[in-house]
C-alpha cells in the first residue's frame, strides 16, 4: 500500500498501529499494518524480522487475550513479560504458525496433527460395517422383531426351521450337557454338525462342533405371525441372545440365517463392544491394540545388544546383560551357562559367533520342557538338579516384570529396541476396530488404516468417490464434506504426497508449518491476525502460487496476516512489505522500508530492493568441471524412487532440486546418506563385498573417507546447550576467567564459570536462568529467576571480570560482539569468526539450542565443520542450508560453501533456491511431480544444460 492508501487506513482504525518496540535489537520501531491485507516482513537473518513479527506484535495480542481469561487462568500472569513497546492498536486476536516448535510426541501422525484423524473415526463410526476379525463375517444385533418381520417377508410356501445355539464350534461345553440341558428344556429334535436328529439318538460321547435345539418347523403363510413370534423368542432365550433360522424359499435351496440380540459373531461366538468414533482412536483404550498400547510399536530386548560382541565366548561374557549386576547374580548366571554348555556338549570358551546355532538359541531363548543339570549355589553350597533351563531373553523380560528399583529397570531397558508391534503390525488399532470396514465400490471396503497408509491425494481421491444413500448423506453428509475441505487444504499446500499415517516426528518444519495452516482455514476463523514464519520452507518455487493462493483464501475471510519471509514470490505477491535492517543484531532493528511492493523497487536505504533490482547480485562461485570421479547410485528404490540412476561430481557442488515429495530426500538421504555412513563405519579391510540398502549399489565409494550429514535436527534439547558450548569455545571463554587474578586469589577453577555444575551457578534455577511453570491450562510458561535475574551465576562468580565483564555478561554478548571482545584471543576468535562467516554473528552467545530455528541450527553445525582442519575427503549433505536467509545471507553461504568445495570436498544440498541452484556445477533434478507422480530423474547436469529441459519444472527458474 502507499503511504497515502496506508494513512487513510490508519485513520479510519483499518491498521495495526505499532509505536516505539524496542524488542531485543529493535530500536523504537513504528509500523503500520493494514488489517485484513498481506504484509511481509522481511530482511537479513537476525535484523529483527522475528522480534517485530512474533516477540511484539504476537506476544502482545496473547498477553491480552490471556488477560481476557477469569482469574484462576491468570494466576501465574503477573510473571509474565510485557513486550517493550510503547503502544499497539487496532490489534486482533493472534494465531503464530511456526516452523520452529516443540518435538510432537509418537502418538502424533499426520493425520492427528492436520485433524484428519477426527474425520475419518466419525466417518467410520457412523458408515463403519463391524466384522469379526476370525472370520470376516459382519457383526450386527438384532431384534426379536426385526428377525420376525424378516421371516414372514418370505414368500408363502417358504419352509422354516428355528433352532436354538447349544453349542457353538469354539466352544468347550461337553456335547453330554448340552443334550441334557436340551431334554430338561422339552426338546426333543437337535441338529448336530448341520443333521436333524431325535434326541435320544444324540450319542452320549459324540464329538460334535456344533449342537442346535430344534425350536420350531413350520411354513410360511399369513397366519403364522405369532407362532413365529413365540419361537424366535423362545430360541433367542434358549441360545443366549442367539437364534438360527434355516429357510428354505419354494424352489430354492435351504439357507442358514444366525441372528443375535447381541453385538457379536454367531459362528464364533465372539461378543464385541458398539463401535464409536472413540473406538477408532489409537489413543484411547477403547481402540488402542493392548500390546503396543496405540504406539505401533513395541520394545524387544534385541539380541545384538545382549550380545554386542560375537567374537566373546560365554567365558569372557558374551551375554552382556549376565556380566553386570552384583557379584553373586553374575556367579550364578555363570554356573548355569557351564550347565547349559556341558548339556549341549560345547566349549565354554569357543567365540559367540563359532557356536552352532542351535546351541545360541537355546542360550538365548531357553530349553523349553526339557530338563537339564543345572549347578546352583544355594547357602554357599553348590547343588545340583535337573530343571528346565529359563534362557536369557526369558529372564530379562521377567525380571523387567517383577523389578521394583528404578535402576535396574533402566539397566535392563538399555538392552531393548523397538520393532513394529508383533500384535497389530504396526497399525496401532485393535483388530476388532481394523476388522470394521466403509464399504466402497472400487474394493469389498477398508479399514481405518487403508486409509491412513494412502498419500493425502490418493485419500482425497478415494473420498470424493465414495457413494453415500440419502440416509447415509443424512449422518454422515456433513463429516463427509469435511474431510473433502481438509484434504483439498493439504494438496493446496503442496502435501498431497505426504501419508496420514506419517509420523509427525519425522515431518520438516516446512511441513508442519503447512499442515497448521491448512488446519487454520479449515477452521473458518475470522477477524484473527495470523503471523508465519516463511511459510515457503521446503517448497519449490514451482508450488509457490499454490501457497500464495491458500494465504489470499485465508485473507479472504476478513483476517491480517503478518508474513516473516525472504522468497522473492512472496515479497512480489504482498499488499505491504516492512524491510527490517540494515544489518544483523545491533546493526539492525530499524525499518529501513515500508510501503507497496512497487514502491519497495524504488528504495535506494533498502538492501532487499538492491537485490530484487539486480544492484546487489548473489556473487556466484566459479564454477568447477567434474574431473571423472563420481559418486554414482544405481537402481535406488526407495519409498517412491523407480530404480533411479543418479551420479554426482566428486569435488563438486552439486544440488538436488525437484517439487516437495519428489525423492529428493529419498534419493540423498535414504540411499546415499544411510549407505556411506554404514559403508565407512566398517574398518577398511571389511569393505569388499559391502551390500548396499535399497539400491543395485553405489560406485566410487572408496574415494570418499569421511562424511558430514548438516541437517535440520535439533542440536539441542535444553537451555543448557548454546552456540559456545556446541562450538566447544565455551571451554576457553571459562579457561580464560579461571586465569584471571581475581579468580586465582579466590581458588576458584574453570568448572566455577560453568552453569552446569554447584558452586558457580545460581542454585535457585539451577544455571538455566529461568524457572518453569506447569500451567495445566495452558502451554508451560518460563519466567526469569528473580535471585540471579537470569544471569544464571550467583553474585560471587559474577565479581570475577574479563575485560571489565562477567562471565553473564559475555553469555550476553552477540557473536558480533565476542570477536571485537576477543579479537587478541587467537584461538577463541577463529571459532567465533567462523559462526560470523555463516550468517549467525546476530546470535547471543548464551541463546539455547533449543530455540533455534532449523535453519539456524544447520548453520551452527556447519561452524563447527569449518572450524577442523581439512585433511580427509570429505562428503558434505546438507538439507535447505537457506532456510531463514535473505539474499545477502544467501550469497554468503555461497562463498562458505564454494571454500568447503575448493578445499577438495563434495558437497551434496538439497535445496529450492534458485540462486543455489544456479551457483552448483551440477544438478539432480527429481520429478515430475511428487509422490507417485515423482521419482524419477528428469535432468541432470550443469545448471545450464538442465535449463533447456523440456521435462524438468526447474528448468524456468534456471
Amino acid at each position: 500500500m502507499d503511504a497515502r492508501e496506508l494513512k487513510a487506513a490508519e485513520s479510519a482504525q483499518d491498521a495495526i498501529v505499532v509505536t516505539g518496540a524496542r524488542v531485543h535489537n529493535l530500536k523504537g520501531v513504528s509500523v503500520t499494518i493494514p488489517r485484513n491485507r498481506l504484509t511481509v516482513v522481511t530482511g537479513v537473518s537476525g535484523s529483527g524480522k522475528s522480534s517485530l513479527a512474533f516477540d511484539t506484535l504476537f506476544a502482545e495480542g496473547q498477553r491480552r487475550y490471556l488477560e481476557s481469561l477469569p482469574s484462576y487462568a491468570r494466576q501465574f500472569l503477573d510473571q509474565m513479560d510485557k513486550p517493550d513497546v510503547d503502544s499497539v492498536t487496532g490489534l486482533s486476536p493472534a494465531i503464530s504458525i511456526e516452523q520452529h516448535s516443540s518435538t510432537p510426541g509418537p502418538r502424533s501422525i499426520l493425520a492427528t496433527a492436520a485433524e484428519l484423524h477426527d474425520y475419518l473415526r466419525l466417518l467410520f463410526g457412523t458408515l463403519g460395517v463391524p466384522r469379526c476379525h476370525r472370520c470376516g463375517k459382519i457383526v450386527q444385533a438384532t431384534s426379536a422383531e426385526s428377525v420376525v418381520e424378516r421371516l414372514l417377508d418370505s414368500p408363502d410356501g417358504t419352509k422354516l426351521t428355528i433352532l436354538a445355539p447349544l453349542k457353538r464350534r469354539a466352544s468347550r461345553v461337553p456335547v453330554a450337557a448340552c443334550v441334557d440341558a436340551a431334554a430338561k428344556a422339552g426338546f426333543v429334535r437337535l441338529r448336530v454338525d448341520g443333521e436333524i436328529l431325535p434326541i435320544e439318538d444324540v450319542p452320549a460321547d459324540a464329538a460334535a462342533a456344533t449342537l442346535e435345539a430344534v425350536v420350531d418347523r413350520l411354513v410360511v403363510k399369513p397366519e403364522v405371525r405369532r407362532r413365529v413370534t413365540d419361537s424366535i423368542e423362545l430360541a433367542l432365550a434358549q441360545g443366549g441372545g442367539s437364534a438360527v433360522v434355516l429357510r428354505a424359499r419354494p424352489g430354492e435351496a435351504e439357507v442358514a440365517e444366525n441372528y443375535s440380540e447381541r453385538n457379536e459373531c454367531t459362528d464364533c461366538g465372539i461378543a464385541f463392544d458398539v463401535l464409536t468414533s472413540a473406538s477408532f482412536s489409537f489413543n484411547s483404550p477403547r481402540g488402542a491394540c493392548p500390546v503396543c498400547e496405540g504406539l505401533g510399536r513395541e520394545a524387544y530386548f534385541d539380541e545384538a545388544l545382549v550380545v554386542p560382541d560375537d567374537s566373546l565366548s560365554l567365558a569372557k561374557g558374551a551375554i552382556r546383560p549376565w556380566r553386570r549386576g552384583p557379584k553373586r547374580l553374575v556367579g550364578a548366571f555363570n554356573m548355569m551357562l557351564r550347565s547349559v554348555a556341558a548339556w549341549q556338549g560345547v566349549d565354554m570358551d569357543t567365540p559367540w559367533r563359532d557356536l552352532p546355532e542351535t546351541v545360541r538359541h537355546v542360550i538365548l531363548h531357553g530349553s523349553g520342557d526339557e530338563e537339564l543339570v543345572i549347578t546352583k549355589k544355594v547357602r554357599g553350597n553348590v547343588r545340583r538338579g535337573k530343571q528346565v533351563y529359563e534362557g536369557v531373553l526369558p529372564n530379562l523380560r521377567r525380571r523387567l516384570r517383577e523389578s521394583e528399583s528404578e535402576s535396574m529397570v533402566a539397566v535392563l531397558r538399555s538392552f531393548m529396541s523397538r520393532r513394529r508391534c508383533s500384535a497389530c503390525g504396526g497399525l496401532r488399532l485393535r483388530p476388532e476396530v481394523l476388522a470394521c470396514r466403509v464399504p466402497h465400490p472400487a474394493e469389498p471396503g477398508v479399514n481405518l488404516a487403508d486409509l491412513l497408509a494412502l498419500s493425502i491425494a490418493d485419500l482425497r481421491g478415494w473420498v470424493q468417490t465414495l457413494p453415500l444413500s440419502p440416509a447415509q448423506r443424512v449422518v454422515a453428509g456433513n463429516v463427509v464434506n469435511g474431510l473433502k475441505d481438509r484434504l483439498d487444504f493439504l494438496v493446496n499446500v503442496g502435501l498431497g504426497y505426504l501419508t496420514g499415517e506419517r509420523e509427525s516426528a519425522t515431518l520438516s518444519g516446512g511441513e508442519m508449518q503447512r499442515i497448521r495452516l491448512a488446519s487454520q482455514i479449515g477452521a473458518g476463523l475470522s477477524g484473527v491476525m495470523y503471523v508465519l514464519d516463511e511459510p515457503t520452507i521446503g517448497l519449490h518455487p514451482h508450488d509457490n502460487a499454490m501457497l500464495v493462493a491458500m494465504l489470499r483464501r485465508l485473507q479472504a475471510r476478513g483476517n491480517t496476516l503478518v508474513v516473516v519471509e525472504h522468497d522473492e514470490a512472496m515479497i512480489r505477491e504482498a499488499d505491504h512489505v516492512i524491510d527490517i535492517g540494515p544489518g544483523a543484531g545491533r546493526h539492525g532493528g530499524a525499518v529501513t522500508f515500508e510501503g507497496s511492493f512497487a514502491d519497495l523497487l524504488k528504495s535506494r536505504n533498502s538492501l532487499t530492493a538492491r537485490f530484487l533490482t539486480g544492484v546487489e547480485k548473489p556473487c556466484i562461485p566459479v564454477r568447477r568441471e567434474p574431473d571423472g570421479r563420481w559418486l554414482a547410485v544405481r537402481g535406488a528404490a526407495v519409498h517412491n524412487l523407480r530404480k533411479v540412476d543418479a551420479k554426482f561430481p566428486l569435488g563438486c557442488l552439486a544440488v538436488v532440486t525437484g517439487v516437495s515429495g519428489s525423492g529428493k530426500s529419498s534419493l540423498v538421504d535414504d540411499v546415499l546418506r544411510e549407505n556411506l555412513q554404514a559403508y565407512l563405519a566398517k574398518p577398511r579391510r571389511e569393505r569388499a563385498g559391502f551390500a548396499f540398502q535399497g539400491c543395485a549399489g553405489i560406485d566410487g565409494v572408496e574415494a570418499v573417507d569421511k562424511l558430514i550429514v548438516i541437517d535440520k535436527t535439533p542440536i539441542g534439547r535444553s537451555s543448557r546447550s548454546n552456540p559456545l558450548t556446541y562450538t566447544g569455545a565455551f571451554d576457553t571463554i571459562r579457561n580464560l576467567y579461571a586465569a584471571t587474578p581475581a579468580a586465582k586469589a579466590r581458588g576458584y577453577t574453570a568448572s566455577r564459570f560453568s552453569f552446569n555444575v554447584k558452586g558457580g551457578r545460581c542454585e535457585v534455577c539451577k544455571g538455566d536462568g529461568q524457572i518453569h511453570l506447569a500451567m495445566s491450562f495452558l502451554p508451560d510458561v518460563y519466567v526469569t529467576c528473580e535471585q540471579c535475574g537470569g544471569r544464571r551465576y550467583n553474585k560471587e562468580t559474577l565479581e570475577v571480570h574479563y575485560g571489565g565483564r562477567t562471565i553473564a555478561d559475555v553469555l550476553a554478548l552477540t557473536v558480533s560482539e565476542a570477536v571485537e571482545a576477543f579479537a587478541n584471543v587467537p584461538r577463541l576468535a577463529r571459532k567465533l569468526q567462523t559462526l560470523e562467516d555463516v550468517g549467525l554473528g546476530y546470535l547471543q552467545l548464551g541463546q539455547p539450542a533449543s530455540t533455534l530455528s532449523g535453519g539456524e541450527a544447520q548453520r551452527l553445525q556447519l561452524s563447527a565443520e569449518l572450524q577442523r582442519p581439512p585433511e580427509e575427503h570429505t562428503v558434505y549433505i546438507l538439507d535447505e542450508p537457506t532456510t531463514g536467509l535473505h539474499f545477502a545471507d544467501v550469497r554468503r553461504l555461497l562463498q562458505i560453501l564454494a571454500r568447503l568445495r575448493d578445499a577438495g570436498h563434495t558437497v551434496i544440498v538439497i535445496e529450492h533456491n534458485p540462486d543455489v541452484m544456479r551457483a552448483a556445477d551440477w544438478i539432480v533434478d527429481m520429478g515430475p511431480g511428487g509422490g507417485d507422480a515423482g521419482g524419477a530423474v528428469v535432468a541432470s547436469g550443469p545448471p545450464e544444460q538442465v535449463a533447456k529441459s523440456k521435462a524438468s519444472l526447474t528448468a524456468a527458474y534456471l
